[in-house]
């Protein structure tokens, strides 16, 4: 049994490759979501949400993080109607995807009834209602899924209004909340003098109801560490420099290719713009016995520039990632 064969389920035959050519550099890199992505390990991209093997581990991280520290959920106070709105639309996108575990059955006057069988939750609730939830709207959705949630409000521009983040890479929701899209984004290289930002912005204003669009980013985390927030950095910061001076084995092990599938959905009642954000990681080891991955990565970290590196926060080792990827073919 190859490495593969024996670690591939664990990190996911729905991993999203982010690297569709031989080179990365920012753009918008929107489709439309729903359309599933064949790969050589599996596929992605059915549905809207996803859930995989790490669903019950993620959300009881996720529930720790929150209990110790509740700042990565907030929400300003005209954003109550959205955090409704985002709760109804990810129930009834659970619901569709995963009919077997999960049910919302509607008993009309706007009340409904939640059954998820994978958590053990049973619960009916009115829409609108605070009272008829254990915790806050948003807080609450969040424990349903693995998927960060930010809201952004439109007004004269798109604002980050809301959100319940716990694995955030290298940003802080408690910071961010209130900004606007283009400040949230201002510290990002090169894509305000290429035009990127404001295409992007221009396209998130004209997001119709019902018509979902997805992308992708990615990044290099040290670890299978999905709280990387700037809150917690005297936590995970040394560890760029400690994978500098490990072996070559603990390298592979350590270094994960982090990638973020992002779903960007107008909400049908407050139309406000939903980003949910699902987090994915597979550690060099295992990516090394995909071929096509290893091969396209290696090239990729190999050629990414500098100042794009430097934001990531990966300057220091993506190069040897690259060399570590061009020397480790798969043995299968």
């Amino acid at each position: 049994m190859t490495i593969a064969e024996r670690i591939i389920p664990e990190f996911g035959e729905g991993f999203p490759f982010p690297f569709p050519e031989d080179q990365y550099r920012y753009s918008t890199n929107v489709e439309p979501a729903g359309k599933p992505v064949v790969t050589p390990v599996g596929r992605w991209g059915d549905s809207i949400i996803a859930i995989d093997d790490h669903y019950l581990a993620e959300l009881d991280e996720r529930a720790r993080i929150l209990e110790r520290d509740p700042s990565r959920h907030a929400v300003l106070p005209h954003m109550r109607p959205a955090c409704w709105d985002a709760l109804l639309t990810i129930l009834r996108e659970l619901a569709t995807a995963y009919p077997a575990s999960c049910t919302l059955t509607s008993l009309g006057a706007g009340r409904w009834n939640w059954t998820n069988a994978m958590t053990g939750d049973s619960l009916e609730f009115t829409y609108g209602d605070d009272a008829t939830l254990p915790v806050s709207p948003l807080r609450w959705i969040s424990s349903q899924v693995q998927e960060d949630i930010v809201l952004l409000d439109q007004r004269d521009q798109l604002y980050g209004d809301a959100g319940v983040v716990t694995f955030a890479a290298d940003w802080s929701m408690a910071f961010d909340v209130g900004m606007s899209f283009l400040e949230i984004h201002g510290p990002v290289p090169r894509i305000r003098e290429e035009g990127i930002i404001t295409r992007a912005h221009a396209f998130l204003e004209r997001l119709q109801p019902h018509a979902p669009y997805r992308r992708t980013n990615w990044t290099l985390t040290i670890g299978r560490r999905l709280d990387v927030a700037t809150e917690i950095y005297p936590e995970w910061g040394p560890d760029r420099e400690m994978i500098q001076i490990v072996d070559d084995e603990a390298f592979g092990r350590l270094v994960h290719l982090r990638v973020e599938v992002q779903h960007l959905i107008r909400l049908p009642d407050s139309g406000a713009v939903m980003f949910l954000i699902r987090t994915y990681m597979m550690p060099l080891e295992v990516l090394a016995t995909i071929e096509p991955w290893r091969a396209r990565a290696a090239g990729v970290f190999a050629e990414l520039p500098r100042d794009m590196a430097e934001y990531k926060g990966i300057v220091k080792y993506k190069d040897r990632a690259a060399a570590w990827l061009e020397t480790h073919r798969s043995a299968a």
